[in-house]
């Protein structure tokens, strides 16, 4: 097995762009943020250690006039950092403003409206030499409260992006099941269409007797019915009819056959049941369709090489298992997780339909499960069915 198979631009690419940018707009927006706050804190900090140390010098200074003027600039810094505050009296009365918002005159219900506001921004500080000090929040709060709104904005462009690039993915998924079934269906009726040209020719050179050919002729004849019949069933409800799985292996085993290389690299398939009833509920076209597509697959493995396939039956407690075994390369490890996923393919040309398409049959339409199981050599796949008398 090769590689998998891999979206289109547009089902990949464009969604991806569109989230790179996002996280990049989001890191940004967090970097700014980040810095904004920093300069902040510095500032702060810059601003303190000077109003330490302008105060300090003034109250050190043996001139009375030092600490006065240092207590002046000190307040004219506290007005500069853009604060604001009103001062009241102990009767309440404003007797100072800074930073107001608007022109607000002492005394109007608008400024004690405001003054409100800041006590519920923030607890007022009261001085008994001053009064009581109503402050609200730096400017630098609405800056950050803009960032982290934008960061928020981003977040929901993220998402965004994110679901616009799910809704991409399965519509891509969707385009490449569609091609594949197309792709499928020209393979389906391509064996026996080939089969057919050939007897035609045979016939128009007089080489073989038309009785000769004619069971031939009814075999391609039955497998082209059979093809059309197992698209007529896909989405419809499953059937439940009494399947002999042990004669469904011998049908499809006999199939192969003929068409097994046998001169340069021969291929062998063989068929042995060791169990007890091998009968389950269940629709025996689909079922002969999966188990063709497991051994279609070992068969595809065992391309320029000599080997061997197996189907073997076997009994569980609760249910009946065919194994398809070949002794070719294996799967490769790192598809294993993604093996019975629709698009995924190691064949070069393929499409990735039959082992997703097995599954559906085997597991939605049967309640059963497969799996491909742990192998010394080569690749093993295990279907297993719910017994007929488990499935009411």
């Amino acid at each position: 097995m090769a590689r998998p198979a891999t979206d289109s631009p547009r089902g990949r690419l464009a969604p991806a762009g569109a989230v790179w940018t996002f996280s990049a707009v989001a890191a940004t927006l967090t970097l700014i943020f980040a810095w904004l706050v920093a300069r902040h804190l510095t500032g702060d900090a810059r601003n303190a250690s000077e109003f330490y140390a302008r105060v300090f010098a003034g109250l050190q200074d043996p001139r009375e006039s030092g600490a006065t003027a240092a207590l002046f600039d000190l307040a004219s810094r506290i007005r500069a950092e853009g604060i604001p505050i009103v001062v009241t009296n102990p009767a309440g009365t404003p007797t100072d403003t800074a930073n107001l918002p608007r022109p607000m005159a002492f005394g109007t219900p608008e400024l004690r409206d405001f003054i409100a506001e800041l006590d519920r921004t923030n607890a007022p500080v009261t001085e008994r030499t001053v009064g009581t000090i109503h402050f609200g929040a730096p400017p630098i709060r609405g800056q950050l409260r803009l960032v982290l709104l934008l960061e928020l904005a981003s977040l929901l462009a993220m998402l965004g992006a994110a679901v616009v690039a799910r809704r991409l993915a399965m519509r891509a998924a969707r385009d490449r099941v569609f091609a594949a079934m197309a792709r499928e269906s020209a393979h389906q009726l391509g064996t026996p269409l080939m089969s057919l040209a050939g007897w035609i020719e045979q016939l128009r050179g007089g080489t073989v007797a038309p009785a000769e050919i004619a069971e031939h002729l009814a075999d391609d004849y039955a497998r082209l019915e059979r093809v059309s019949r197992r698209f007529e069933r896909i989405g419809q409800p499953p059937r439940r009819d009494e399947v002999d799985v042990a004669a469904l292996a011998e049908k499809v085993a006999g199939y192969f056959r003929p068409r097994l290389p046998r001169l340069a690299h021969p291929v062998t398939i063989a068929v042995a049941n060791r169990c007890r009833a091998p009968v389950v509920q269940g629709d025996s076209l689909m079922l002969e369709w999966a188990l063709e597509v497991l051994v279609k697959n070992s068969v595809d493995a065992l391309k320029g090489r000599s080997g061997t396939i197996g189907i073997s039956l076997a009994d569980e407690p609760d249910a009946l298992v065919v194994r398809v075994e070949d002794d070719g390369p294996g799967v490769p490890a790192e598809v294993r997780g993604q093996l019975f996923e629709a698009g995924l393919t190691t064949k070069t040309g393929g499409w990735g339909l039959g082992l997703a398409l097995a599954k559906r049959i085997v597991e939605d339409n049967h309640g059963g499960r497969v799996v491909l199981e742990p192998s010394e050599a080569g690749a093993r796949f295990a279907i297993r069915l719910p017994r007929a008398d488990r499935r009411a």
